[in-house]
């Protein structure tokens, strides 16, 4: 299924990029309208994290509704998007992320109705019938080549080959970060095994605080490996009690945000539009590179 002109109209103008704010946005990237609007249409956003309950499901949610894409769970576990999103996959007689990469070909996602992110979603099974990660990397590309939308990837934490495979194919790997101790231990692991060819993006998430001590450990990583700190996204209760599966930032068909969730919904979409700034810069530099080789 191809993207319309309105459908793409329509994920720019919720993260508030239409009209001059569109022109502003391609002056900073230094880039086109039609290259910003190529690139849209086939962009992959990966969301990982080495260590778990970081905030990982509640990002690659929101993000994926917020750009009218389609979110590819890859994480088997019960907690991972697929659970949130209200499939139930003891309900069904298929296996649509299996069943697409043991045939290699595109799976057809399942519609969110307008309330939440178009769906590909994961299975039990996964966990031990993961391709290797170049096969998994080739995989979302395809995917990504026949859809023509944005792939948002939820991933199982960790360095296991999916997650990699997801990483690899990324113009975007945001990843979550929570300021606590073990959770900042596990995020330079991953900036140390990543480092070099991987497009990170950290995003301080549920922050509670800003205590010194974390704060400038985490820049310190940041400036290490030259990986660039986007906007946070703070500690919101309701999420913890929210079991509703429509995305936050979907307003419904009230078309109005409550007032409890609208600074959850305005920092999601600040970093939506970090996001695609940096998969526009990235992409950028690699053309650069390429024509210099």
């Amino acid at each position: 299924m191809q993207v319309t002109a309105g459908a793409r109209g329509t994920a720019l103008g919720r993260i508030g990029l239409t009209g001059p704010a569109l022109d502003t946005f391609c002056e900073d990237v230094g880039a086109s309208p039609d290259y910003v609007l190529d690139l849209f249409d086939r962009l992959i956003i990966t969301i990982a994290a080495w260590k778990g309950g970081v905030g990982k499901t509640e990002l690659a949610k929101e993000l994926a509704w917020l750009l009218d894409g389609v979110l590819v769970d890859l994480d088997w576990d019960a907690g991972g998007a697929t659970r949130a999103w209200g499939y139930r996959h003891e309900t069904r007689t298929n296996a649509p992320l299996l069943d697409a990469l043991e045939r290699g070909r595109c799976p057809r996602p399942l519609s969110g109705k307008g309330v939440r992110a178009d769906l590909i979603p994961s299975h039990p099974d996964f966990s031990v019938n993961q391709p290797a990660s170049q096969d998994m990397a080739a995989a979302l590309e395809k995917w990504s080549a026949e859809l023509k939308r944005p792939l948002v990837i939820d991933t199982h934490p960790g360095g296991v080959p999916s997650t990699v495979g997801a990483a690899s194919a990324a113009h975007v790997v945001v990843v979550p970060v929570n300021l606590e101790t073990r959770a900042l231990a596990a995020t330079e692991q991953m900036a140390n095994e990543l480092q070099g060819g991987y497009p990170l993006l950290f995003v301080p998430n549920r922050v509670e605080a800003a205590p010194e001590s974390e704060v400038s450990r985490l820049e310190k990583i940041s400036t290490t490996y030259g990986i660039e700190v986007g906007p946070p996204v703070h500690s919101h209760a309701f999420l913890k009690r929210r079991k509703l599966s429509g995305a936050v930032c979907a307003p419904g068909k009230s078309g109005q945000i409550p007032a409890s969730n609208a600074r959850f919904v305005a920092e999601v979409k600040d970093v939506a539009r970090a996001v695609l700034t940096h998969a526009v810069r990235n992409a950028i530099a690699q053309h650069q590179e390429e024509a210099l080789s």
